[in-house]
């Protein structure tokens, strides 16, 4: 198989993998309003379980994964994410028949494990599959594969289990006590054919991949792309970019998994915070058509994460100084300055760890587990009177700031 042909046929089979369990990730955002519903949670941190068990997965077993990964290949990994990923899914069963909150958690958590193997294949194998100056382009391709399923998926999810939102909170209210227990149970069950329906999708698209033309990765490749006899922590652009990308992935949780109960907060009705998350994914999309159309060609990787850090500080003081729908869809407007952190950061990161790869990556898909302290850090902060959902905001300050650092001179660090 040619170079060329090798990419395309990567690109293409990962664009299908990573709009498919880009559904999965980016339903969080509506499922945290559902189940503070259904299992009666409290305001302020404990929603925010969800993203905290769903997130944390990644830094628990990523490095664990990587080494999966070098018994199985690249290719019958993916496959099993795939698999994992539907035990979670069928674990929603169980869980909806007892409006189990932990029961919820431990299957987002399944569901985390199985993307963490995913991760750990897939983002190192976009990455050298190409020119490495064109890789932020290649992976800003997979971004909108991935959320262009999660503006669609928030959309779907919030019509099939809160479908009645401009009712639905006034009927619970109405109701006594055995007659809202009983409307609970029937709103749980609503999540069980759309679980149902992913898990057997999910397992359908593992087989799909195990018998695609999807190629390995040449060994020779990892091998040559840099010098083998430094150990990681020799890397500063790896660790700092670990780093980075903790608090990248952060920001990238609060701003989509946040914003509903935000918008609650801030007088949006129900009907329409339920789709707040889509919002945020949209202006994702947009950011990583940007990527794909002008790196190389107009900016480098490190010069458009450092726009994007400046345009994530000034979205979110713009959201903490305005009130109402306009300091909402500020937090909205965060995925246009998201969309080429992550694309920018994994290139500038690996480059010439050579056969450290692979655990490299493992490193930085750990770096995820981000996306579970800070938004569960937010939720405590937004519980706190003297703080509040808006101001809690400020967190995301000093993550941006540190991106911006690690783009101007963190990045090119050569030796400590």
């Amino acid at each position: 198989m040619t170079s060329t042909a090798h990419t395309r046929s990567a690109v293409f089979v990962l664009g299908a993998l990573f709009f498919l369990f880009g559904f999965v990730t980016w339903i969080n955002g509506p499922l945290i309003g559902y189940l503070k519903i259904i299992c009666e949670l409290k305001d302020g941190a404990e929603p925010f379980y969800v993203t905290f068990a769903f997130y944390i997965a990644y830094f628990v077993t990523a490095l664990p994964m990587s080494a999966v990964l070098r018994v199985t290949g690249m290719k019958r990994g993916m496959m099993y994410g795939l698999f994992t990923m539907a035990v979670g899914a069928l674990l929603f069963i169980p869980a909806a028949q007892s409006r189990s909150y932990p029961l919820f958690l431990i299957a987002l958590f399944v569901i985390g494990t199985g993307l963490s193997l995913l991760q750990t294949a897939s983002n190192p194998y976009i990455t050298v599959v190409g020119p490495i100056e064109s890789a932020a382009s290649r992976i800003s391709i997979m971004g909108i594969c991935n959320k262009m399923a999660g503006v669609l998926a928030p959309i779907i999810l919030g019509a099939l289990l809160l479908g009645d939102a401009a009712t639905l909170q006034t009927e619970l209210a109405s109701l006594d006590a055995s007659a809202y227990a009983t409307k609970l149970d029937e709103l749980a069950n609503r999540v069980i054919v759309p679980y149902g329906v992913m898990a057997a999708v999910l397992i359908g698209l593992g087989l799909m991949v195990n018998f695609s033309p999807l190629p390995e990765l040449d060994p020779e490749v990892e091998v040559s792309a840099g010098e083998g006899g430094r150990g990681l922590m020799a890397h500063p652009a790896l660790v700092l970019g670990v780093v980075a990308l903790f608090l990248y992935v952060g920001v990238e949780v609060m701003a989509g998994d946040t914003i509903g109960l935000y918008g609650t907060a801030q007088g949006l009705p129900l009907e329409e915070t339920k789709h707040l998350t889509s919002y945020t994914l949209a202006c994702m999309v947009v950011g990583y058509i940007i990527g794909i159309v002008g790196i190389p060609r107009w900016f480098s990787q490190s010069q458009a994460l450092a726009i994007s850090a400046v345009l994530g500080c000034a979205l979110t003081v713009a959201a903490i100084v305005l009130h109402g729908a306009a300091s909402v869809y500020c937090i909205a407007f965060l995925g246009l300055a998201n969309a080429l952190v992550w694309p920018a950061i994994w290139p500038l990161a690996i480059a010439g760890l050579g056969r450290l790869t692979k655990t490299g990556s493992a490193l930085l898909i750990m770096a995820i587990a981000g996306g579970a302290l800070l938004p569960l850090l937010y939720g405590r902060l937004s519980a706190m009177p003297s703080v509040g959902p808006q101001q809690a905001y400020w967190i995301m300050v000093p993550c941006y700031l540190f991106i911006l650092w690690y783009a101007l001179k963190g990045s090119r660090i050569q030796r400590w």
